[in-house]
């Protein structure tokens, strides 16, 4: 106990916060349950950087916002514990090891029609992230859940999102109030246990800050909110302006710049929950790509590190790629995936920088804090559901669709079960659930043994 306190004693400096972000870039697989369990367990737990109770209020903002939630909570930290810079550090570095594998990857599926090894290496990986969801839904659930209304609305927001479709946004936002009211019925017990945190967790390095007076960039400011929106925006629509004197409006560049743009504003729950309008777009309006192809890209964006919401990029890259542009193909598809990000990321930027000062002034108002309890709790339900859905079709090659009071319901075929996948899950548990071996061997590890066995089988 004494030298996790000696480490705290400073607060991180810029290279051993670059480090520890560069590591969370690179191994954040799973999508963004497995991503924000990757944060806790290093940010929360190994480093102590903030208390638990100050990430869960960072993450149910990061939450209501649209875009990927986890690559804003990485922003949203970097920011509370180095200002402006260190959330674009740990913002871009969440990004950047993802972007760069999946460019990589759209290349190589242009360029090789049949990968059966590649494919097999995907197949491990896959399994293995499973696995990783799975334990994030399990740890996250254990320390979200704190009474018996928290789970039972966790429940509820399972069941509303994974039999009826009901969207996120509504879910999130019935949670909240359902969260004011059970507070004001003083129903929860969650000040006994913020109290109770809270002296545990003197330790931590933003409590050590806030003492000694270093967490003033923190402090709402209009005429600081009012320069960011400036920057941000004009860093926004700037690229897009360009695009269009140098282009017109017909151009494959423009159109992805607009479209995408769009998809950053709406993007509430994450990329799952825009993934069906996404495909629709690309490839019924745009022609950007056909059905098979763009769940290629989802599989790609599934199985690299950094945000599902990557997939874009894929679908950026190969649209601009078949444009007739009188340029390379391959210099197309990389300026279409770089449009592609930049619309996408620099919009979760701004939310960032913009918003967390209010929210972190929120912090201590109980009707706000019973609101995101709500949500925290609704949290773990949507991320069950996640889990579930990547499960189904991780294991079992064909979903039937049937109707359920009218709804449409995603139910697996059990004739169509992949036996070798499911075995390269079971493995993934004992490796990670069992004897608790780190995310990047075991993803190592899942995707050699699917290789060795597809090249000697």
């Amino acid at each position: 106990m004494a030298q996790s306190h000696q480490k705290l004693s400073h607060t991180p400096n810029s290279i051993e916060a670059l480090v520890v972000w560069f590591k969370i870039g690179i191994l954040s697989f799973g999508g963004p349950a497995g991503q924000i369990a990757l944060m806790y367990r290093i940010i929360v737990e190994e480093k102590r950087w903030l208390d638990e109770e100050r990430f869960l209020h960072a993450l149910n903002y990061c939450m209501l916002l649209p875009g990927p939630e986890a690559q804003q909570l990485a922003t949203y930290i970097g920011w509370l514990l180095h200002k402006t810079k260190g959330g674009l550090v740990a913002g871009l570095l969440f990004i950047l090891p993802g972007a760069l594998v999946i460019f990589a990857l759209s290349w190589v599926y242009v360029a090789f029609s049949d990968m059966p090894l590649i494919e097999a290496g995907f197949l491990g990986i896959k399994a293995a992230v499973l696995v990783v969801v799975i334990d994030a839904v399990i740890k996250i659930g254990k320390r979200a859940i704190t009474s018996g209304h928290m789970l039972a609305l966790a429940i509820a927001s399972f069941l509303a999102i994974f039999f009826f479709s009901i969207p996120f946004p509504y879910i999130i936002i019935c949670a909240g109030i359902l969260g004011v009211v059970v507070g004001h019925l003083k129903l929860s017990d969650s000040h006994k246990n913020t109290s109770e945190t809270k002296t545990n967790d003197l330790a931590t390095v933003i409590d050590r800050m806030e003492l000694a007076g270093e967490l003033s960039h923190t402090q709402p400011s209009f005429s600081r909110s009012i320069k960011v929106f400036t920057i941000l925006l004009s860093l926004w629509l700037l690229p897009i302006f360009l695009i269009w004197l140098l282009f017109g409006v017909e151009n494959v560049f423009f159109q992805q710049s607009i479209f995408f743009s769009k998809l950053a504003v709406v993007t509430f729950g994450g990329a799952y929950a825009v993934l069906a309008y996404m495909a629709q777009q690309a490839v019924e309006v745009f022609n950007w790509l056909t059905p098979n192809e763009m769940l290629d890209g989802l599989g790609l964006a599934e199985t690299t590190p950094g945000p599902l919401i990557l997939v874009t990029q894929f679908v950026g890259f190969i649209g601009a790629y078949r444009s007739e542009v009188a340029l390379s193909p391959i210099i197309l598809g990389l300026l279409g995936s770089l449009v592609t990000l930049w619309v996408t990321f620099v919009p979760c930027f701004l939310w960032i920088f913009l918003g967390a000062p209010y929210i972190e002034r929120l912090r201590a108002n109980t009707r706000i804090a019973a609101a995101l309890s709500g949500i925290t709790s609704a949290v773990v339900g949507v991320v069950l559901n996640l889990a579930i859905w990547f499960g189904m079709h991780v294991t079992f090659k064909n979903l039937n669709e049937v109707s359920v009071l009218n709804f449409s319901l995603k139910i697996p075929v059990l004739s169509s079960i992949d036996l070798f996948s499911l075995g390269l899950t079971v493995l993934a548990a004992v490796l990670i659930l069992w004897f608790r071996l780190g995310t990047i061997y075991v993803l190592i590890g899942c995707a050699g043994v699917s290789v060795l066995m597809t090249a000697i089988f």
